[in-house]
């Protein structure tokens, strides 16, 4: 059976285009993409002249299964993820226990194909417990379907563990994802250092840890050789470590957080929780080169870096509650504040949020052209509303936009050519 989607506004960002065109979907297919007339097909899906890009390609999507399976289940983070456009999942392996061993990662694969109806790719723990003692064993978990390995923010401190970790993984070819922070200084910081956390007396970490434990990285990946992703860039002072790495011809990108790029350490206000993440809030300086960055691409990818906390780990004292936003359904409609702020162009901000996690994953998807999965978000880029967090799918409801008001609706979203969602 074939589909054809007419009369849409095409976000193509492989061709860095933004047009009115057609695509005609076959078999969980693009068969074709045309901007003059349309072929026949079984079945029109009239867009009425609003936006059809590649479905989001999101890294680093924390699912609480096993172990915390009552702050979001595979169920729940799929309908999320579906409602906000998110057609792949790159799951993180923090979880209880990490996913370290091929028996794990075959229990949360299974899981999420039962459960989710989009599509999820496990990532595992890159040392055993991710404690950063004993490296897992990558050569299974790849067979067994990892994309990649990493030990969230538990960063290895031990060089020497890191680099033979990095060196088998070479060895492999597998992606090492990593979060660039020096432990030490960031340890217990609850803020960014500035004038701002001190008048609030916020225990708080220099925008520098990150510099320091991304400088550490790049030149454990220069002796290695291998494939490496930095999770979250956050900070002004990490992108020069970033620029140089780059030029020097090493297997380097990195990805930033919708939040980073939509929001302050001044949003913090009066000790809101839901604004508490890590790397914490960055001043107003970062967040603009931040944006700069994913404009010239210095910076690769945007991801949602969606954790769930319950309300019992973020009714606290802003310095004991827990990390952490969800984000699956709303980093679309957050990205678009870039959009209509005049910062990134539509096939900008899907080349960061589709093509390049999937060109980094070494997926298919993420481009609409002849031969790519019919992963397809279809969404009205200026329908306004206000956000409310008790209408998300999420289990847990941590959203720092929580009354924010936002632009940019889901329509629909289509995994392998299917409706997985539809705006009621």
């Amino acid at each position: 059976m074939s589909t054809l989607f007419t009369n849409a506004r095409l976000i193509d960002p492989a061709k860095d285009s933004d047009a009115l065109g057609w695509v005609l979907v076959a078999d969980g297919v693009i068969a074709e993409v045309g901007y003059d007339a349309a072929p026949q097909a079984d079945e029109v899906v009239d867009c009425g002249g609003k936006s059809l890009a590649p479905g989001i390609v999101d890294i680093g999507v924390k699912v609480c299964e096993p172990g915390e399976r009552h702050k979001e289940s595979y169920k729940t983070a799929g309908a999320a993820a579906a409602a906000g456009g998110v057609t792949t999942m790159v799951t993180r392996p923090d979880t209880l226990p990490a996913i370290d061993t091929p028996e794990v990662l075959e229990f949360v694969e299974r899981r999420a194909n039962e459960a989710a109806p989009v599509n999820v790719l496990p990532m595992a723990a890159l040392t055993k417990g991710r404690e950063g003692r004993e490296m897992t064993e990558i050569g299974f978990l790849l067979d067994a379907g990892a994309v990649a390995f990493t030990d969230c923010d538990n960063v290895v401190t031990d060089p020497k563990v890191l680099s033979r970790a990095l060196s088998y993984a070479r060895s492999c070819g597998a992606l090492v994802i990593a979060h660039p922070q020096e432990p030490g200084l960031s340890k217990g910081a609850a803020a960014t250092a500035g004038k701002f956390a001190a008048l609030r007396g916020l225990p708080a970490v220099s925008p520098m840890a990150e510099r320091m434990g991304l400088d550490r990285d790049m030149a454990l990946v220069e002796m290695t050789g291998a494939k490496y992703h930095a999770d979250q860039i956050t900070a002004e002072r990490a992108l020069p470590a970033l620029e140089r790495a780059k030029k020097n011809g090493l297997d380097v990108t990195a990805g930033t957080s919708i939040h980073h790029l939509t929001l302050n350490e001044l949003d913090v206000a009066d000790y809101r929780t839901f604004f508490k993440i890590k790397p914490p809030l960055r001043a107003e300086e970062d967040r603009l080169a931040l944006i700069e960055a994913v404009k010239s691409g210095l910076i690769d990818t945007i991801s949602s870096m969606h954790t769930p906390q319950d309300e019992e780990s973020k009714r606290l004292p802003f310095e004991e509650a827990a990390s952490g936003a969800v984000g699956l359904e709303t980093l679309l409609p957050a990205a678009l504040r870039l959009y209509h702020n005049g910062d990134l162009t539509l096939p900008e901000l899907f080349r960061a949020m589709a093509l390049n996690p999937a060109k980094r994953l070494g997926l298919e998807s993420g481009r609409l052209e002849a031969g790519a999965p019919a992963d397809l978000v279809l969404f009205d880029a200026d329908a306004p509303f206000v956000l409310d967090r008790f209408k998300l799918k999420s289990k847990s409801k941590n959203t720092p936009f929580d009354g924010a008001r936002l632009q940019g609706k889901v329509l629909a979203t289509y995994v392998a050519g299917a409706a997985v969602y539809r705006r009621d």
